[in-house]
């Protein structure tokens, strides 16, 4: 093993790999770890030697035994699930993540469990490999500046979209974010790509005591631009919500402002008034 690694490894005892350690309130743990290709790899803390020990020889059996695969982890495994996967990717590519990555020639995999797997592009790579996915009532995000940020913003999408309606994985395949399996069905705020008596429609609706129906527009730009005169309509009445404006791209002033001033809107918008008591002339 010592030939296999480089180096003599850690012992306590007579357990190789195995450091103990002193928690804040006194408490000795232990710590298992190995150096493999020259790279000290940490693999986690136990209550007991043995275990740690246990640990330090199965990572090693997974760096050094070619016919070892995710297949035979078990959750008696002594290392974790992630763990597995990082050596594998390790041994395999030379490259070790402390995330569950596994790379394969045009893409790569992200292991949230031994059954649910994601998929991206290698351009994805950097990114994941900082930021650990977590997953929650079927939606996906990762912590970024202290927040709770959805990994389908990454892709233009909507933090709140909704499958099938707001965007669709082409494939049929959900856990396969790569690039050109996702098609953007509806690219902006507030509005909603339909179908009426065969003739496609850009329906926009803005949320004030529920969905109110701005109105239906041939193209997703006037809707868009729709959704935001509705915003300023609501704001002049006295609304206080603290509503996100749609950005057009690409879109010269003079061209926004042009739509925007021919666009119509539902008239009840301009009925609409925080409270009873603040109703005056809408047209002010």
């Amino acid at each position: 093993m010592t030939e296999l690694f480089g180096k003599a490894p850690k012992r306590t005892g007579h357990y190789e790999g195995v450091c103990p350690a002193v928690k804040k309130n006194g408490e000795v743990y232990f710590r298992a770890s190995l150096t493999y290709r020259r790279k000290h790899i940490s693999l986690g803390s136990y209550a007991l030697p043995e275990s740690a020990h246990a640990a330090y020889r199965e990572g090693c059996a997974i760096l050094t035994d070619t016919g070892c695969t995710l297949a035979q982890y078990t959750p008696s495994s002594a290392l974790s699930f992630s763990k597995w996967v990082s050596l594998l990717n390790f041994r395999n590519n030379g490259l070790y993540f402390g995330n569950p990555i596994y790379v394969s020639t045009k893409l790569f995999y992200y292991y949230l469990t031994p059954t649910l797997v994601l998929k991206f592009d290698p351009d994805d790579l950097f990114y994941y490999s900082s930021h650990k996915i977590m997953r929650r009532g079927g939606h996906y995000f990762v912590a970024d500046y202290g927040m709770q940020i959805s990994i389908i913003t990454r892709y233009g999408i909507m933090p709140y979209a909704r499958e099938g309606r707001d965007y669709r994985f082409i494939n049929g395949d959900p856990t396969d974010f790569r690039r050109e399996n996702l098609e953007i069905i509806n690219v902006y705020r507030g509005v909603t790509r339909e179908t009426k008596k065969g003739q496609h429609l850009y329906a926009v609706r803005i949320h004030v005591r529920g969905n109110y129906l701005v109105g239906r527009y041939q193209d997703q730009t006037e809707a868009a631009i729709a959704y935001n005169k509705a915003i300023d309509i609501l704001r002049k009445n006295g609304f206080t919500k603290n509503y996100t404006p749609n950005y057009i791209e690409g879109l010269p002033p003079r061209k926004y402002a042009e739509i925007y001033a021919a666009l119509h809107v539902s008239p009840r918008l301009y009925e609409c008034f925080p409270d009873t008591t603040s109703r005056s002339n809408p047209q002010n």
